[in-house]
C-alpha cells in the first residue's frame, strides 16, 4: 500500500493538473520535471524527444544539470550510452539497475565522464510511447548521498506515466483553425485580427512560449514577435496578461 504525506499528495495533484491542461510539449516536460524532483526526493532531471529520422534524442529540457555536460551527451555519449537504449525499449518506468548493475555502471566511460560530472548516481527513466513512436521521456536521478528509487517511487511513476503520455500526445496534435480558435477570445473582440494572429492569441492563452508557437506554426520566431506586437496594438493591450484576460473561461 502506497502512503504519501500531505506535501507529497499535494505535489502529485499538481503534476496531474499540469498533465491535464493543454500546454506546449516542452512546457509539459519542464513543469512535470520540476515537480517530480520534489515528489521523488530527486536531484536531477532531463527529458528528450526521440527523432526517428536522425536516430538521436533532441529537444532537451533539463534541471540542475550543466548545459556543457549535456552538450557532450548530445554530441557523443548518447551514441555510447550503455543504459538508455535498453530502458527505451521498456514501456514502463525502469530503474537503471534493472538493465545494468550499479557496480558495472560505475566502471563505464558513460558514468565517469558524463554522469558523475554533474553528480548523477541512481537513475530511473520513464518513456512515453504513442503506439510505436517514442514521443518523450523523463530521466530522473539522485546523487550518491541518497538511496536508489524504491517501490513507492516506481508506483508513483507508473501512476503518472499514462497521463504524461496523453499530455505529450495531445501537445503534438496538428494545429487546425477549428482546434485552436476554441481558446481564442470571442470574435467580437478580435474582429480586426488576421486568422494567423487569432491562432497566436489562442496559443498564448494556452500558455505557450513564443519559440514553441513558432515551431508549431512553422514560422520564424521574429515573425511571431512581430505578430504579437500587431496584436497588442489592434486589441489595445500592453502585455500578455491583459491579452489572456480576453480569452474565454470554462
Amino acid at each position: 500500500m502506497m502512503y504519501l504525506n500531505a506535501q507529497k499528495t499535494q505535489t502529485l495533484g499538481k503534476i496531474m493538473q499540469v498533465l491535464a491542461e493543454p500546454q506546449a510539449e516542452a512546457q509539459v516536460r519542464e513543469q512535470v520535471g520540476d515537480l517530480l524532483l520534489n515528489l521523488l526526493d530527486a536531484d536531477y532531471f532531463a527529458s528528450y524527444v526521440w527523432d526517428d529520422a536522425s536516430r538521436c534524442f533532441q529537444h532537451r529540457v533539463a534541471l540542475n544539470m550543466s548545459d556543457k555536460n549535456l552538450a557532450t551527451y548530445e554530441s557523443y555519449f548518447q551514441y555510447h550510452d550503455p543504459i538508455t537504449p535498453l530502458m527505451q525499449l521498456r514501456h514502463e518506468p525502469t530503474r537503471v539497475i534493472q538493465v545494468m548493475q550499479q557496480h558495472d555502471l560505475v566502471r563505464t566511460e558513460f558514468f565517469n565522464d558524463f554522469l558523475m560530472k554533474d553528480g548523477l548516481y541512481w537513475g530511473v527513466n520513464v518513456y512515453a510511447w504513442d503506439r510505436d513512436q517514442n514521443i518523450g521521456d523523463m530521466r530522473i536521478w539522485r546523487s550518491k548521498r541518497r538511496d536508489d528509487f524504491d517501490d513507492t517511487a516506481m508506483a508513483l511513476l507508473r501512476l503518472i506515466q499514462p497521463a504524461f503520455t496523453t499530455a505529450l500526445r495531445r501537445s503534438r496534435k496538428p494545429l487546425t483553425t477549428s482546434s485552436i480558435l476554441m481558446s481564442s477570445p470571442p470574435a467580437s473582440q478580435t474582429a480586426g485580427l488576421s486568422e494567423r494572429e487569432r491562432q497566436i492569441v489562442a496559443l498564448i492563452a494556452l500558455g505557450w512560449p513564443d519559440k514553441e508557437i513558432a515551431r508549431r506554426l512553422g514560422i520564424g520566431f521574429t515573425t511571431v514577435r512581430t505578430h504579437i506586437t500587431h496584436i497588442f496594438r489592434k486589441l489595445g493591450v500592453d502585455n500578455r496578461v491583459q491579452l489572456v484576460r480576453l480569452a474565454p473561461r470554462d
